[in-house]
């Protein structure tokens, strides 16, 4: 292949890319046509694009074919990548959850990072990193580590990139620092209050000034998670800095540092949007919002707080129906389970039970069944605390214990509202249970939760509670126990061998050859270097077959009972795990962290 020009031929008057040398050296490097750059040209003559967009915006949103990679455009992050390369400076694909914008916001000013087309994103005590679309034009660089006295280190990134995080990080902390300031002139706590609900005379346009601040740190707050795939959000009050933490794929990040008076300014405009009583502080409350992600659909948020040493503690659980709503085979079902798992929901009554920890996927579980089940000819109702995802389907009780609705009082109501199914957000105590039970007697299919470890441990768990065994035997159709296990990132992950003696305490006994090919995680920039994005259903399907509901007794051996499940054909959890792994979907080393131990009931040797 021909060399490419010198980078000299790359610079403008002031160092800046111009398009025609740009498009000349990938032309040079191949990765486009002579033809097509032509086009290019013509179009930014013609009036058909912005002059004033970064040269590489504009070759990206021509979406040419790639030379180099036939059958794909020449996207936006390819041609960085190149331009770092013919610069010899590292890329960088900016992380904002990597970043501590309260710091690097202090380093120079929005008006000089957007006059160079600069974004700072690391600060140490002895350098400073900044990311550029411009890497030729280094003029700033030399004058600016004589004013900080110290290093200055450049990194190229997305010219898109760069701009929309220097309105993000400026803009927020800006908020923040007009927040903290509105806070320290003469606020007492009361008057703090009183700020704070100003917001709800929104709608008049009477809000102050001060008060815009914080809407933006909430509103950028709430996007951001959705742009994360977020499932939780958690506003954690500290004596100097308050902190904002994600769970992501089941894992904890922390995002961002707030002034304790922000924070607390934040937690009020949360509580009203939540319709909570903003100036109860002492006991813990509940809430829900509803909004928008930046893409239109429609998210929920159920809201949780709670108070600690230094404030009130706010998580906001986020449930955005297009990913807690699924078909089976998304859940991570088999062909094989998904079979099993619908002769056992379809049926016209009975009790089917989905047992495992908080954070396993019940919920979701549960909710993708009923909408599955849900059609105009059928009463679906559920009692629930909380609701977790209101649903136009279905018709939604939620348990009020200050006037002792429980979940047995709502299972009582709906058996006079002529349900056809019932669902049980759980069954904590025998009253619940036998409600229960006495709906599934009457004809009703009946769908709850427990916690147990395994699909056999809920039938002690049941007859611990008090049912009886007999009324077990005759109403309880199946139970289901399951986990959750990040996914491999698909961007990443790489083929490697599996290590035999991990293979065998995953299936423990189990006779399943070992995979001739499994992968690894690796990490990238989709996954934010973690290897994994996403989770995945593991499940251990346990069907009560005459057999098994005649082994069900009021002193009943839970190691038989086990047995007598695997020998009817239930696969316990790990040996439903090592099929994910042998399809490449996740890891051993991701099983066995959310496995319960070996030594549990459902998981003895067949």
């Amino acid at each position: 292949m021909a060399m490419s020009p010198p980078i000299a031929s790359l610079l403008g008057r002031r160092g800046r890319l111009q398009l025609d040398d740009l498009l000349a050296s990938l032309v040079v490097d191949g990765f486009l046509l002579g033809d097509d750059a032509k086009r290019v040209r013509m179009g930014i003559r013609a009036g058909r694009a912005t002059v004033e967009l970064h040269p590489l915006v504009l070759v990206a949103n021509a979406k040419l074919p790639n030379q180099r990679d036939p059958g794909r455009p020449l996207s936006l992050e390819t041609l960085t990548e190149w331009l770092a390369a013919k610069a010899d400076l590292p890329y960088l694909k900016i992380d904002p959850m990597k970043i501590n914008a309260g710091a690097v916001t202090q380093v120079v000013s929005h008006a000089y990072a957007q006059r160079h087309r600069i974004l700072p994103v690391a600060a140490a005590p002895d350098s400073v990193t900044f990311a550029t679309c411009e890497p030729f034009d280094a003029a700033w660089a030399g004058d600016l580590s004589q004013m900080l006295r110290r290093d200055v280190k450049r990194m190229v990134s997305s010219p898109l990139d760069i701009n929309r995080y220097l309105q993000e990080f400026y803009g927020v902390q800006r908020s923040i620092q007009m927040a903290q300031d509105a806070k320290g002139n003469g606020y007492d706590t009361s008057a703090l209050l009183n700020f704070e609900q100003l917001v709800e005379l929104g709608k008049t346009g009477e809000v102050g000034a001060d008060d815009r601040h914080v809407v933006h740190i909430v509103d950028w707050l709430l996007q951001y998670a959705f742009e994360q795939r977020a499932s939780d959000i958690h506003l954690e009050p500290r004596r100097e800095a308050g902190q904002i933490r994600f769970r992501i794929d089941g894992v904890m990040h922390k995002v961002f540092e707030l002034p304790p008076p922000v924070m607390t300014a934040v937690t009020a405009r949360i509580k009203i949007l939540a319709r909570m009583d903003v100036a109860e502080k002492r006991r813990p409350q509940d809430g829900r919002i509803k909004t928008r992600s930046s893409a239109g659909r429609e998210v929920e948020l159920r809201i949780s707080n709670m108070p600690t040493a230094f404030g009130e503690k706010v998580v906001m659980r986020i449930f955005d129906p297009d990913l807690v709503v699924k078909d089976f085979a998304q859940l991570g079902f088999s062909v094989s389970e998904g079979a099993q798992w619908r002769s056992m929901v379809e049926r016209p009554h009975g009790i089917v039970l989905v047992t495992g920890p908080t954070g396993s996927g019940k919920t979701t579980t549960l909710y993708s069944t009923l909408k599955h089940l849900a059609t105009p000819a059928l009463n679906v109702c559920t009692v629930e605390d909380p609701i977790e995802m209101v649903a136009t389907e279905f018709n939604q009780m939620q348990v009020q214990a200050s006037i002792d609705l429980d979940f047995a009082a709502g299972v009582r109501t709906l058996l006079r509202q002529d349900p056809d199914i019932i669902m049980i957000g759980e069954i904590r105590d025998l009253e619940t249970a036998q409600m229960a039970v006495q709906a599934s007697l009457t004809g009703h299919l009946v769908l709850s939760t427990l916690h147990t470890n395994d699909a056999p441990s809920a039938i002690t768990r049941l007859l611990d509670l008090g049912v009886p065994h007999y009324l077990l035997q005759s109403t309880l159709t199946g139970v289901v126990a399951q986990r959750l296990v990040r996914t491999l990132c698909v961007h990443c992950k790489e083929p490697t061998s599996q290590d035999p003696q991990t293979w065998a305490v995953l299936t423990h006994g189990w006779s399943m050859p070992v995979p001739e090919q499994v992968f690894r995680p690796v990490g990238c920039l989709e996954c934010r270097n973690t290897g994994f994005m996403g989770r995945t259903g593991i499940y251990e399907m346990m069907m009560l077959s005459p057999h098994l509901r005649a082994l069900v007794s009021a002193q009943l051996d839970l190691g038989k009972f086990g047995q007598a499940a695997l020998d009817e054909g239930m696969r316990p959890l790990r040996i439903s795990a090592a099929d994910q792994v042998a399809k490449g979907l996740t890891t051993v080393q991701e099983i066995l962290t959310v496995l319960p131990p070996i030594d549990a009931l459902g998981d003895s040797t067949p």
